[in-house]
């Protein structure tokens, strides 16, 4: 299943790229939709090309009936974006994927962060899949509305988080 989602904030790309990799906002944001962030690390320096690993347990309550009997009452969700050093306009692109711990499922996504007037639109695309025989077109599709919102409220928060911090 596809993921795709753009959306605009007024902030500077240099703003909302350090929003995206601050810890405290990765916590706001675990902790936003019923979650935990259990850990969080930057490698390298984020004035150039960086990867960021944040582990999250998730509530499975909003996902329908047929996944939470694969997965329980919490997931553990590991997401991993591989950023790219600065364009010259400032313009930022990370590669993500998504493991989550004892679901049949692989989410790669890439986001783009262009730099337009002093504001950022933040694009995303990317796809949700399942290995599982037979089964796996249908888990991937009831999965992907579940994984495009949370990639989502990242954007979302950080327009909030930015205006209040």
């Amino acid at each position: 299943m596809a993921l795709s989602a753009t959306t605009t904030l007024p902030h500077a790309v240099g703003s909302v790229a350090a929003v995206f990799i601050n810890e405290d906002f990765q916590r706001h944001t675990s902790e936003f939709v019923g979650g935990t962030l259990e850990s969080f690390a930057v490698a390298g320096d984020p004035a150039g090309a960086f990867s960021t690993t944040s582990v999250r347990t998730l509530p499975t309550t909003r996902l329908p009936e047929i996944a939470r009997k694969f997965v329980g009452e919490k997931l553990t969700v590991t997401q991993v974006e591989n950023w790219d050093a600065p364009a010259a306009d400032g313009s930022r692109q990370s590669n993500i994927t998504l493991k989550i711990a004892g679901a049949p499922l692989d989410v790669t996504a890439v986001q783009r962060l262009v730099a337009e007037d002093g504001s950022t639109r933040v694009e995303l695309e990317g796809n949700v899949t399942s290995s599982v025989p037979f089964l796996g077109g249908k888990i991937a599709e009831a999965a992907e509305p579940m994984v495009s919102k949370a990639l989502n409220i990242q954007s979302q928060q950080a327009q909030a988080w930015l205006e209040s911090h």
